[in-house]
């Protein structure tokens, strides 16, 4: 297997791009309630790198497991899945 095949994936929404070469992504699951059943929303928030500062707040992305970058930075840019729509 490559390492390709082997890191791990997320997609989510860009909440900051204020560092250089960072940005902060929301990634939400749902998990099933272990008693009642009901699914809950689970939230993290990811630091990740951004090589050429090209995500905007409101993007939908997807990130991939990296090597640690950083102290808080493990997480890369894979994808821009939607760009945010501009408003004014």
């Amino acid at each position: 297997m490559t390492d390709s095949e082997l890191s791990r994936s997320a997609s989510g929404t860009v909440v900051s791009n204020k560092m250089d070469k960072t940005i902060t992504v929301l990634v939400e699951r749902r998990i099933k309630h272990p008693l009642y059943g009901k699914y809950i929303k689970r939230s993290k928030k990811i630091h990740a790198h951004d090589e050429e500062n090209q995500c905007q707040e409101g993007d939908l992305v997807t990130i991939e497991e990296t090597r640690p970058i950083s102290k808080t930075k493990s997480w890369k840019l894979s994808t821009i899945d939607r760009k945010a729509t501009i408003i004014g």
